[in-house]
């Protein structure tokens, strides 16, 4: 490798290096301790003085390789380029291997020592080789290390992360730290790298060498811990082992690089598709520690501000934000993407403002000294940012910005209208959706269902409706002061007036603008209209799901038990599933949207559920819930964090993951009296999952004492129940034929109730320290345990199944289940259970004890086919399992598969298009052959107990005395068995004879065949006798007899030499009996089926040959 010109001073310097070429301009050394010298004429004492001396001095110079960070260092051979009359020398490559060395020094002499001889000086000749040695650097380093913040220093690392793991080279190391592993009490030195599959580990001191190298997919824990001894560590739990990292120069940075790839690696496992949209997470050479950090600030970036996923974060800005109406400048950062400017207050709560450059109508700056830039939007607003470092080179930038983005959106509005009264008929975007609507076989409702159902009458305006009307004042005031709509100020005032619930009239303009669905409405005009004309009329299991749901979904409101509210949800749930079919439907989904539907219109509700499926509770609704398991894993973590009385009563945690899934799937809908829910939903629209988890801890603390004095789980349950029917809204205007809390029974009634705004109140006062980015952490820290929980307990029940029916032990099946499980670690998550032919023919070379025979492929091919019982082209895990058991243990299995492909190659010969297709008949015979193997299985074992008698010569008479038996019993399934014909035996020659190649006992075996096709041909010669006076064996008779004690490619040659007339008589053919007892006649065929395998032996050298074939992410 070309390293960057450095200068290396010789003199005074410890002889670590030894010279092994050299001329007038370069050296090339080699590392003392990594080679031997020859030591000729020394005496035999001298010689071990110097070898200890030797072994010494390669200890220190390993140990300092792996403590110091310097490719010279490291690598056991370099490349200098001497200076005449100097001591100075200038390193200019190294080399892990001589071959590498060797090859940069021929360059040199090949390119560079001509031209040098034309320069006058020394210090042009250095000059020349500088920039020459830099420049193909540059050239080598354009694509791999263009993004490192220091190409040099990670070329260093590269090398030595290559020498020291042996991974494959399309392995894409993404960064390195120096840190301490600690190996029991004692810390080992050493460096930290991180790739796109792995972690690894490698240190070196004083002999004792350490090398780890970690799967991020098997990681089941990443976490920071710190205690007596380590008071800042890494922890990484993988596959039951623990780990632990200490002594990082930056170990939050450290941390969440690692965070980041553990959760690509497992999201891998389940969400291939998101990978293969993205370009630079699909393509592994392209991932960067740049790229990383920059994707989780723009991750981060979305989150806060409830942008769209497909955002990036451009430039942030440090600055100054004037707040009018508190006549103060608030300080904060300035977040500025492809299509918004974003600000944030330094405390996150007390100011936010989000501006989509489609509202920006000007960008100003001021003359004075206050750095201004001035954003002015659409409705007379603006947004005065002070203190901006560089202010002129920004306000160039956002012009150029909105210009894009006004001619991107041209006439497009999208403030949301204060109610349904208030919309604008020149809404350009309400025009398009209208439009689309009108062109829709079915009409698109415009109105929220609650606006129809329940009309709010001013005429009788009692005290609820007048504490109704109170609160529309407040949010009016609101408005009035921060602005309405997307660019909105938002403050704690906002969350105060949302934790008192939002008003009826406001609610779904409200979720629309904090959900943030108001911007993706906005980017896709006419889009849901669109899809459900798309929907209409498509039936498949989504679809199905949806009719049989459809009247579950809150059926004691009046607006679903009307065709209204009915055909509106379809329109929106069977839209979300054509537009999605990763999710589709799932089960929760319709109470949730029945709930979005009584507040906004059709097209806002499509846009809300797009919100909560895709950014809010990513992977809740789907066949796993996988969300959702993860957010009850983080619920489970703060109840031992506030609530340890609890956590230590209740025995089992597992008790409130049970309890509290429908807390999170359904919002609270589904335990709450739905006017108390919407309170709760308007919280979640705001806050995020945090409100949900901040409202189960008070839930918890509010029936504390319940809980603890409960005997068991129902006890528990019930207590939980009883508390959820007692919740109220006191304040709700609804009236009480809708209202269920209304509703309970006198003798509930006795009960304390308790007022969902209260309740609220209290988890944020009690729990609103919680921050987003911990809630953020804890979800990325609890996905790996709970993906990694749920692949264990899959596996457990796999191996219980199939431990029944195939001839491995427990740990050969484990073993062989992650090698079987990991063949292709880029598939989605639930197809990684089931392999294709060519992914079985990969394993079962690298598993069978017949890879080395020259049909190895057609051996895989029709093993394939006989497990492929359902013609899917697939097999799953026990199909797999029962041939690797087939081919590892039983006798007569391996016979029958010689049999099976001896009919598979007949199918080849005659027609070689066939090789990858079989006709419906040969299909039907390949099941009958399949039907009969477990009587085969057992006459395996009657062959294992089979006596012998004599040195090494098989009692014969024993084994068909108890074949004889065998088939008295089995006699039905032998006759299912066809008969072998004239080619089809020739084949099954062949393949014994391929399977014999390469062993120790080959030309005994080939004898042994020679024997069993001469005995059955001489059998099938006296039967045709009796028939006719010729017999069409003959001229096969006499070929076999002639191959006796002939290498492999002779009998073959003999086989093949009369073939037509082995065609002549159809009838002529074997019973699978015969060639079965023929085979047993032969000791050394006996001994070679039986032989035993070492299947952990293949396991391990199967592991080892994937991971050095990993080569994505």
């Amino acid at each position: 490798m070309w390293l960057k010109p450095e200068e290396v001073l010789l003199k005074n310097a410890l002889k670590l290096w030894l010279m092994e070429r050299s001329n007038d301009y370069f050296v090339l050394q080699r590392r003392r301790g990594y080679g031997e010298e020859g030591g000729g004429g020394l005496t035999e004492e001298s010689f071990h003085l110097i070898d200890s001396l030797f072994i010494a001095t390669g200890l220190l110079v390993g140990t300092l390789d792996s403590v110091l960070d310097s490719t010279a260092k490291v690598a056991p051979f370099r490349i200098l380029h001497q200076t005449p009359d100097s001591q100075v020398y200038l390193s200019i490559a190294c080399g892990a291997n001589r071959e590498e060395i060797n090859k940069h020094w021929d360059w040199l002499e090949q390119n560079i020592m001509k031209t040098l001889s034309v320069f006058d000086s020394n210090e042009d000749i250095t000059n020349f080789v500088q920039g020459k040695i830099r420049g193909l650097i540059a050239e080598e380093g354009k694509q791999s290390f263009a993004k490192e913040d220091d190409p040099e220093k990670f070329r260093e690392a590269l090398l030595k992360f290559e020498k020291y793991f042996g991974l494959p080279e399309q392995e894409k190391l993404v960064t390195y730290y120096s840190c301490s592993y600690w190996k029991g009490r004692v810390p080992c030195q050493g460096w930290l790298y991180l790739s796109t599959n792995f972690l690894s580990f490698y240190s070196f001191l004083l002999g004792s060498e350490i090398k780890l190298i970690i799967s991020w997919d098997a990681i089941s824990r990443l976490e920071k811990t710190s205690n007596v001894i380590l008071t800042e560590s890494i922890h990484v739990c993988s596959q039951g082992e623990n780990h632990y990292f200490s002594m990082f120069l930056h170990i939050n940075q450290t941390y969440l690089l690692m965070e980041q790839l553990a959760n690509y690696a497992i999201r891998r496992l389940f969400d291939k598709e998101t990978f293969d949209n993205d370009p630079i997470l699909d393509d592994p050479l392209q991932i960067t520690k740049r790229g990383l950090e920059n994707r989780a600030h723009s991750e981060q970036f979305n989150a806060f501000f409830r942008l769209p996923k497909e955002e990036t974060l451009k430039e942030v800005h440090e600055c100054f934000l004037w707040v009018p109406f508190s006549h103060f400048n608030t300080h904060g950062k300035m977040c500025i993407s492809e299509n918004y400017i974003c600000f944030a207050s330094q405390d996150g709560n007390l100011c936010s403002v989000i501006i989509p450059l489609r509202e920006v109508l000007a960008i100003d700056k001021t003359n004075d000294s206050s750095k201004s830039v001035i954003v002015s939007i659409k409705g007379k607003t603006a947004f005065r940012f002070s203190e901006v470092k560089e202010f002129e080179q920004l306000v160039s930038k956002l012009r150029l910005k909105c210009g894009a983005a006004s001619t991107q959106y041209h006439d497009i509005s999208t403030e949301v209208p204060i109610s349904s009264d208030s919309v604008d008929p020149s809404d350009n975007t309400e025009v398009q959706s209208l439009t689309c609507q009108r062109e829709c076989s079915k009409t698109v409702n415009t109105e929220a269902l609650m606006t129809v159902f329940h009309p709010q009458n001013l005429e009788t305006l009692n005290s609820k409706m007048l504490k109704e009307k109170m609160k529309e004042q407040s949010w009016n005031i609101l408005f009035a002061e921060c602005g309405r709509g997307v660019s909105m100020f938002r403050t704690k005032k906002t969350r105060d007036l949302v934790v008192r619930g939002i008003p009826e009239t406001l609610r779904g303009e409200l979720w629309m603008l904090f959900s943030g669905a108001v911007n993706d409405m906005a980017a896709n005009p006419g889009y849901y209209a669109e899809v459900v004309e798309q929907s209409l009329g498509t039936c498949n299991l989504a679809t199905e799901e949806i009719e049989r749901d459809l009247r579950r979904s809150l059926p004691e409101h009046p607006a679903f038990q009307s065709d209204t509210g009915i055909s509106a949800l379809r329109r929106v749930l069977t839209a979300y599933a054509f537009r999605n079919p990763k999710i589709g439907y799932c089960q929760a989904m319709n109470i949730l949207t029945s709930v979005l539907l009584l507040y906004a219109k059709e097209e806002e509700a499509f846009w809300l559920l797009v919100a909560v499926c895709e950014r809010m509770l990513p992977d809740y609704f789907n066949r796993r819930i996988i969300g959702a398991l993860v957010d009850q894993a983080v619920f489970e973590e703060l109840i031992r964090d506030h609530l340890p009385q609890l956590t230590e009563h209740m025995t089992d945690m597992t008790f409130f993951s049970s309890v509290s899934l429908s807390w999170f799937l359904t919002l609270f809908i589904s335990v709450l009296p739905i006017e108390s829910a919407v309170n709760v939903v308007d919280c979640f629209f705001y806050d995020g999952i945090k409100a949900i988890l901040q409202l189960g801890l008070a839930i918890l603390d509010y029936n504390l004492d319940k809980l603890l004095a409960c005997k068991d789980d129902a006890e528990a349950v019930t207590a939980l129940n009883r508390f959820f029917d007692n919740v109220t809204n006191k304040d709700s205007p609804l009236p009480s034929s809708v209202q269920q809390g209304s509703n309970v029974s006198d003798e509930k009634s006795s009960h304390i109730r308790v007022d969902i705004t209260d309740l609220i109140r209290e988890s944020n006062e009690k729990y609103g320290n919680m921050r987003c980015e911990d809630i953020h952490s804890m979800r990325c820290r609890n996905r790996l345990y709970v993906i990694q929980t749920l692949e264990e307990t899959t596996k457990q029940n796999v191996l219980r199944v199939v431990s029944q029916d195939v001839k491995l032990s427990l740990h050969e099946l484990d073993e062989l289940y992650v090698i079987f499980k990991h063949h292709d670690p880029s598939l989605p998550y639930l197809e990684q259970y089931q392999i294709d032919c060519q992914q079985f023919r990969v394993l079962y070379h690298l598993l069978s004890p017949w890879a080395h025979s020259a049909n190895r492929d057609s051996l895989a091919l029709w093993t394939f086919r006989l497990l492929d019982e359902n013609s899917d082209c697939l097999i799953n895990f026990k199909e797999f399992s029962s041939a690797i058991g087939l081919v590892s243990v039983s006798y007569c299995y391996k016979c029958d598969l010689g049999y099976l492909f001896s009919a598979y190659t007949e199918v080849k010969s005659k027609d070689p298009s066939k090789c990858d297709e079989l006709s419906k008949e040969e299909l039907l015979y390949f099941s009958q052959l399949h039907v009969s193997k477990p009587a085969k299985e057992k006459e395996a074992e009657s062959v294992k107990k089979s006596p012998e008698k004599g040195k090494g010569k098989v009692d014969i008479q024993a084994y068909l005395s108890q074949w004889q038996d065998e088939l008295l019993k089995k006699e039905d399934n032998i006759k299912d068995l066809p008969r072998m014909n004239q080619s089809q035996f020739i084949q099954f020659s062949k393949t014994l004879y391929n399977l014999f190649h390469e062993d120790p006992d080959e030309e005994s075996l080939y004898q042994a065949i020679a024997v069993v096709t001469s005995l059955l041909l001489r059998m099938e010669e006296v039967g045709r006798k009796l028939q006719s006076p010729q017999s069409s064996a003959k001229g096969f008779s006499s070929a076999v007899g002639a191959s006796r004690g002939s290498s492999e490619g002779q009998t073959e040659s003999h086989l093949e030499k009369e073939p037509s007339s082995l065609r002549e008589d159809p009838q002529w053919s074997f019973a699978f009996e015969q060639i079965l007892a023929s085979l047993l006649n032969e000791p050394a065929l006996v001994k070679f089926f039986e032989k035993p395998i070492d299947v952990k032996a293949k396991l391990e050298n199967a592991k080892t040959s994937q991971l050095s074939s990993r080569t994505k992410m």
